[in-house]
């Protein structure tokens, strides 16, 4: 089955699974699939449609085809969604440590999908629980509610999934949210957000700031959950994910050997790097330096069996 292709090419050094990679919720996402062959596929809602999307990096570029009646918007939104607007050169680093990693992965691109609720929705489910849980509720509800992508199957003989619109998000009965894992919090959180989902998705044209402010003016979306959805769907560079339970340890240890940092030291510690404070951060964390577990692992929840 053949789709409608693109070209693109990148200027410098370019990384197509780190570009890429933080759109992936767990490995076995319906939404998003590594194949064998090096490609990746990606299926939307986009503003035209359901859409599917294949990228491979091929020498210096990259070789992109679509599907889809979202094929074109996704063709014609490829370079925003590879990093062509981001500005890797504006990042001085400041630390051994980020400049020894940026050596290492000069490929760094951030991404900017330009849409808004499939980074949302996906990121409330990551409120305050494990991301195994988080995961296993983003495959059933997508896979229940969602649709077959267009285009071809997967190696394997599965298909993606596009994610629900707002509408089959809404009427989503209660129990089977439970089933899913999901408490009534989280819930209640993305029902308010599909209600205003138009209003949501013209965040992804704002600037990141307002983009945010924006977001949060829904009961229930905090600087958490909407700093993990405008680094995706705004490419933020300064996005920071403040109120995460493992970051302001990680960061802190990189930086200062303080495991126990908290997030006003987290903050002081990226202070140098204000504008790229997100990169810093995908940097620090691509450095593998990370502190030892002290602790057990947060138990794994399923409210489903309540």
């Amino acid at each position: 089955m053949d789709g409608i292709r693109r070209r693109w090419t990148p200027s410098g050094p370019y990384d197509l699974g780190l570009v890429l990679g933080p759109l992936r919720r767990g490995p076995a996402d319906p939404t998003f699939r590594a194949a064998p062959d090096g490609s990746y596929l990606r299926a939307s809602r986009t503003p035209a449609g359901p859409g599917m999307l294949r990228t491979v990096a091929c020498g210096g570029a990259v070789e992109a085809e679509a599907w889809g009646p979202g094929a074109e918007w996704m063709l014609e939104q490829l370079p925003e969604l590879l990093g062509a607007s981001d500005e890797p050169d504006a990042f001085v680093p400041r630390h051994r440590l980020l400049a020894e990693t940026r050596r290492r992965r000069p490929g760094l691109r951030l991404c900017r999908t330009g849409l808004v609720m499939e980074s949302l929705i996906p990121s409330i489910l990551e409120q305050k629980v494990t991301t195994i849980e988080a995961y296993r509720a983003w495959r059933r509800l997508v896979r229940t509610y969602g649709e077959p992508a267009p285009g071809p199957a997967l190696p394997s003989g599965e298909r993606l999934y596009v994610v629900p619109d707002a509408r089959t998000w809404a009427l989503i009965p209660s129990w089977e949210w439970h089933k899913a894992g999901v408490d009534a919090k989280r819930s209640t959180t993305i029902l308010r957000a599909v209600r205003v989902a138009r209003r949501m998705e013209e965040a992804a044209a704002m600037e990141p700031e307002p983009a945010a402010a924006r977001l949060r003016l829904i009961p229930g979306i905090g600087p958490w959950t909407a700093a993990e959805t405008v680094q995706r769907s705004n490419g933020a560079p300064d996005a920071v994910t403040v109120g995460d339970l493992h970051l302001p340890g990680i960061i802190g240890h990189a930086l200062a050997g303080d495991r126990d940092a908290d997030d006003a030291t987290m903050l002081e510690l990226l202070a140098p790097y204000a504008g790229q404070r997100h990169r810093a951060t995908r940097l620090i964390l691509l450095s593998g330096r990370t502190p030892s577990r002290r602790a057990p692992r947060m138990p794994v929840g399923d409210i489903a069996r309540l």
